[in-house]
């Protein structure tokens, strides 16, 4: 049996960085008639990626700002549709993309935890279940009535992996969000990762702390520039990634 739970197929993705303004879809498409909208202001973010995941694995993408880590996990989460090539993830995800999505900044704490349960698939009576272990988790008791806009962001990244981490995902997808958060709660969350993967969760990590990717997971794939230099342990890649940063050969 197959035991692939993400499968990236040659994946490519372009944004457009033209700088012309147009100020309606109709303006548009006559430009676009016209040729005259600047093509030459193409950014491809990704640019053949290929790459599986198998259940259970823990992986971290590793690579300097702009290498195209956050744009690959927006595409194996759903956020992105590639230009090219396609993702097939097969279970449940749990994303944990960027600090505040899936908040409504306006409603409290307690209304969030529903909120969020719901874009995850839960109902109102398993949150009812998960709820007190939420609260307790984040150790945000004394909040949860309180707006989350007047939340710091360590509150806003306790609150989301709280959320993020109840029940039992297929895959779990955590990008930076665990940098935010004070060494202790840190701690708290590399601890129910492992427990997590210890259940066969997919876990997929993105950090800058080669220390703390070497910690979690036991694979990574480094991007450069839209690409994939290497694949192979999160202790050898990594070390290579510091090797080379330090000694000044990458370029952002």
């Amino acid at each position: 049996m197959d035991n692939t739970i993400v499968k990236v197929d040659h994946v490519s993705m372009r944004f457009n960085l033209s700088t012309q303004k147009v100020d309606n879809m109709k303006e548009y498409f006559i430009k676009r008639l016209k040729r005259k909208l600047n093509t030459e202001d193409e950014f491809w973010a990704l640019q053949d990626v290929d790459f599986e995941i198998g259940r259970g694995e823990s992986v971290a993408l590793i690579g300097l700002n702009g290498c195209g880590k956050s744009t690959m996990l927006k595409t194996i989460a759903g956020v992105l549709k590639p230009t090219k090539g396609s993702v097939t993830v097969r279970g449940s995800i749990a994303p944990m993309i960027e600090l505040g999505a899936g908040f409504d900044m306006d409603l409290t704490a307690k209304e969030n935890v529903y909120l969020n349960g719901a874009i995850l698939g839960y109902g109102r009576e398993q949150m009812n279940g998960y709820y007190d272990d939420i609260v307790d988790f984040s150790e945000l008791k004394d909040f949860m009535d309180v707006p989350v806009k007047n939340f710091s962001s360590g509150m806003l990244a306790r609150l989301a992996f709280s959320i993020a981490t109840i029940g039992k995902p297929d895959i779990l997808i955590v990008d930076e969000v665990l940098s935010v958060g004070d060494f202790r709660f840190q701690e708290k969350c590399e601890k129910r990762i492992q427990g997590m993967m210890k259940e066969d969760t997919t876990i997929l990590f993105v950090s800058h702390s080669i220390a703390q990717v070497k910690k979690i997971c036991k694979r990574a794939i480094w991007l450069e520039k839209g690409h994939v230099r290497e694949d192979g342990s999160s202790e050898e890649v990594g070390s290579r990634f510091e090797k080379a940063y330090y000694a000044g050969e990458l370029e952002e």
